[in-house]
């Protein structure tokens, strides 16, 4: 098995190397909305009772207007780090995709188990890289080779499994809905599959394939619920995609795999109006920008739910700014990169200004 990624968070291990309360630092290492909602009322048998299925079904349709994925209902997942770990095993159980009658036919051929890996002989996937580095390490513990790309156009019919992030973690990187659509076609072709996590895309309903999914057989989609409502806490996350797809994934998962709290809770936030949620992460969105500009420190893209930011003095910026007890995300691929999350308020800004403008250069 590959090591653990580092990714955002760990304020408790920062504030073990460096000191202070965890809950006085100030997080800007995660791409949340920094400010959670105010959460509805939530009833009393959501918690006390195992989630029957019209919980289920009432977020399924929430998500499904929300989403506007048409006649694909989708699957609520505890957080879509779970499905994410699922591809492996619907990769080597999906073997020929039946497109005419909609339904996947598993075979066994070219496939070998050993020492619960995977070797397979011809399958190969692709993601675009630099991006979330969980699909990469997924597919590569379950024995597939993995090859990182930089572009959609060098993905063809030599891969299984293709896998886009748009917008794109930690870049911001956007690619058209057409172009993804033609990826689509191209991946299918060869009987693979494409998985496009659009995990940051709330911000942005427009580049999101889901109105085109019930077209795009071979596509299966991931949505994260907690980054744009500020409730990563809950671990919630959709799956769109075909039905047999969307059938094994709950089936894998097991019984009561999202909670009665947070299914409640998808259905009521999920079908509420979020153009102030939106508005106001465009506000914080501006403050960081204006923060890291007066810092002298440059933009190379992000979303409005964080910024990335590359210096040849990253290294000693993280250090400096977690002396101040501020914690952003540094990445060992890119030792020049760091990614700054969204302030909360006004008052997070003043902090975060005055310790950039307290570093030496």
């Amino acid at each position: 098995m590959s090591a653990p990624i580092a990714h955002g968070g760990g304020i408790t291990a920062a504030a073990a190397a460096f000191g202070g309360r965890p809950q006085d630092w100030l997080d800007l290492s995660t791409g949340i909305n920094p400010c959670p909602l105010a959460l509805p009322e939530i009833p009393t048998r959501a918690w006390h009772r195992l989630p029957d299925s019209y919980l289920v079904d009432e977020a399924r349709r929430a998500a499904r207007d929300y989403y506007d994925s048409g006649e694909i209902l989708p699957l609520p997942v505890p957080g879509t780090q779970s499905v994410i770990q699922l591809l492996p095993r619907l990769l080597r159980q999906v073997r020929q995709l039946g497109v005419t009658d909609g339904r996947v036919a598993a075979t066994d051929d070219k496939v070998a188990v050993t020492d619960d890996k995977v070797a397979v002989t011809d399958d190969k996937v692709a993601v675009v890289s630099p991006t979330y580095g969980e699909y990469a390490r997924a597919f590569a513990s379950a024995g597939y080779a993995v090859d990182a790309v930089d572009d959609i156009a060098a993905i063809g019919g030599q891969y299984r499994l293709a896998v886009v992030v748009n917008p794109n973690n930690p870049d911001g990187r956007i690619w058209p809905a057409e172009a993804l659509a033609a990826l689509h076609d191209r991946v299918k072709s060869a009987n693979g599959l494409l998985v496009v996590d659009e995990a940051f895309g709330d911000t942005d309903p427009a580049l999101s394939l889901a109105a085109r999914a019930q077209d795009l057989p071979n596509l299966i989609i991931f949505r994260s619920f907690g980054k744009f409502f500020g409730l990563a806490g809950l671990r919630l996350g959709f799956a769109i995609a075909r039905e047999d797809i969307l059938a094994r994934f709950e089936d894998w998962l097991g019984p009561w795999a999202v909670s009665g709290p947070a299914l409640s809770l998808a259905a009521s936030l999920l079908g509420s109006d979020v153009a102030a949620i939106r508005c106001f992460l465009d506000e914080r969105s501006a403050a960081l920008q204006a923060a890291l500009s007066a810092a002298g420190l440059r933009s190379r893209g992000g979303t409005a739910l964080f910024t990335l930011v590359a210096d040849s003095r990253a290294s000693d910026i993280y250090t400096h700014l977690c002396r101040h007890h501020i914690l952003v995300r540094k990445f060992d691929y890119a030792p020049d990169w760091l990614r700054f999350g969204l302030t909360p308020d006004p008052a997070a800004d003043r902090r975060l200004g005055a310790a950039l403008q307290g570093f030496e250069r």
